[in-house]
């Protein structure tokens, strides 16, 4: 250990046009939101770098990215040496995306505090070794205990730069002391995405309703989980009895645990009164397919609710923790959304559903709206990572210089 950092401490410290760049995030869990975020991170910042990033599948990552991206790929899980070293030999470390300081929730199955601790022995080992760290477009929370409040509030302190994706995790960031010239709030990385697909397809006369269904089991109130899904069942028949509709699962996670979004949706959809088409997409684009061929959304998932937005897709939020209830207030879907933590009234989802399908036309056109307002903000946000990456600095406003 002490030649890895007597060699990193003696290597070229100049600023150059190639960078190496240790990428960190919740990847190789067969998460198609996560893998996305990777994609579009790397994507972003070049291809003129070399990589190193984490994953619990490094073979499913590096058959992702080996050829578009000098890269390399480790084990989340096993490899703790190969973190290390890739700490030693980096230029930059950079944390992309997602709810990366959180607590986890009981149905997880792990210990509250494990990603949080994880995440301050990364950010204390690269400042030891006088490593720039920046945390990108990151969401914060849940987090409810002093402990893991003491935890963010550490973590914060240790690295150089952090951007949040909304404004519960710009206002706690600031309660933990983060000071503003250190944090600043940019959209989610993914709202930098564009696509060929910014229309409805025509639809054929005397053609059924489409609607695609997302749901993930991962909730804050895992006890009151199955009752919300029997409502749910309740206000899909409800709709189905009222107008001619098929319902389209939209998993974005198929694998890596128990209880998958599919799993859930195929025992959900076979329970409703309508014709239902299962997909298990393999990755974003298969997703986007699926949401730009459909009418209505209706999702738990941030991205699956971002996608759509993008696509010009209307959308039903469900959420399920504070991203997701930040993500609807953004998107001005407040009146649509209903938390699966909460009593839902299948007649309240029932009646938001056919509203949504009544104006959807509309609803299309603003959305559309909103994601090219994000996707402009976006932009600045990667070009001043970009300025980073070849440069830290310990302000926003520095690097943007």
């Amino acid at each position: 250990m002490t030649d890895l950092l007597e060699a990193s401490q003696s290597a070229d410290s100049t600023v150059r046009d190639s960078r190496r760049v240790l990428f960190l995030g919740t990847h190789g869990q067969a998460n198609i939101g996560d893998e996305l975020l990777l994609d579009t991170f790397l994507t972003q910042m070049g291809r003129d770098h070399t990589y190193a990033v984490n994953s619990y599948d490094p073979a499913a990552t590096s058959a992702q990215l080996r050829d578009r991206f000098d890269v390399t790929v480790f084990d989340t899980a096993s490899d703790r040496v190969g973190l290390v070293r890739h700490i030693l030999r980096s230029d930059v470390v950079v944390f992309g995306g997602g709810n990366i300081l959180k607590e986890l929730y009981r149905s997880v199955g792990r210990w509250t505090y494990s990603t949080l601790v994880m995440v301050l022995a990364v950010v204390l080992l690269a400042r030891v070794a006088r490593k720039p760290v920046l945390m990108a477009n990151i969401g914060i929370g849940p987090v409810s205990s002093r402990f893991g409040r003491l935890l963010v509030r550490m973590i914060l302190a240790s690295v150089w730069l952090v951007s949040v994706r909304d404004a519960g995790s710009l206002r706690f960031a600031r309660s933990v002391g983060c000071p503003p010239d250190k944090v600043h709030l940019v959209p989610d990385a993914v709202w930098v995405r564009e696509t060929d697909v910014l229309y409805m397809p025509a639809r054929q006369e005397n053609s059924p309703i489409r609607i695609a269904i997302n749901l993930n089991k991962d909730v804050d109130v895992a006890d009151e989980w199955d009752a919300f899904l029997d409502r749910l069942v309740v206000s899909l028949n409800q709709v189905a009895a009222t107008r001619p509709v098929e319902f389209h699962a939209l998993p974005m996670q198929c694998g890596f645990k128990i209880g998958t979004d599919l799993e859930v949706l195929r025992d959900v959809l076979r329970r409703v009164d309508a014709p239902v088409h299962f997909h298990a997409p393999a990755d974003h684009d298969h997703v986007a397919a699926i949401i730009a061929e459909c009418d209505l959304v209706v999702s738990e998932r941030l991205h699956a609710i971002v996608m759509s937005a993008i696509l010009g897709c209307p959308v039903i939020a469900l959420p399920y923790d504070v991203k997701v209830r930040e993500l609807a207030a953004q998107l001005g879907i407040r009146e649509r959304s209903f938390d699966v933590s909460a009593d839902l009234d299948p007649a309240e989802l029932t009646a938001a559903i056919l509203h949504t399908l009544d104006n959807a036309e509309r609803e299309r056109r603003r959305l559309l709206m909103v994601a090219t307002a994000k996707r402009r903000t976006s932009v600045a946000a990667f070009a001043a990572i970009r300025a980073w990456v070849a440069a830290p600095t310990r302000t926003w406003e520095s690097s943007a210089t």
